[in-house]
């Protein structure tokens, strides 16, 4: 019985944690490749303090995890995360395109 509820816990805990807009569009956009704060920054149109209090959130649940890459930090979905959340994402949508067009308009223009 124990171990049920603290299941339930650790569930609840996750679906807020998802349940907030701004973190659920994170992780659709994690899922198509690691990204830098200043990524997100830029495709959200948000602070750099509120992605960075939001990679914060999900870090701290064991949502996303972070690789350093000289000055920058990376983040990315966790894969080793519960079945539950691994459902979750399945059904978010595919965000390549948004990734894609950011990653056009960061490219530097020599004309």
């Amino acid at each position: 019985m124990e171990m049920d509820l603290m299941q339930v816990l650790f569930l609840s805990e996750t679906y807020k944690l998802l349940g907030d807009k701004t973190r659920l569009t994170i992780m659709a956009l994690l899922q198509v490749q690691s990204l830098c704060v200043r990524d997100l920054v830029e495709i959200l149109q948000t602070s750099q303090p509120s992605v960075s209090q939001h990679l914060a959130k999900l870090k701290t649940h064991g949502l996303v995890k972070e690789r350093r890459k000289g000055p920058w930090v990376y983040y990315s979905v966790n894969t080793e995360c519960s079945p539950e959340v691994k459902q979750i994402l399945s059904n978010l949508p595919d965000m390549s395109p948004v990734v894609k067009q950011k990653s056009v308009a960061s490219e530097p223009s020599f004309g």
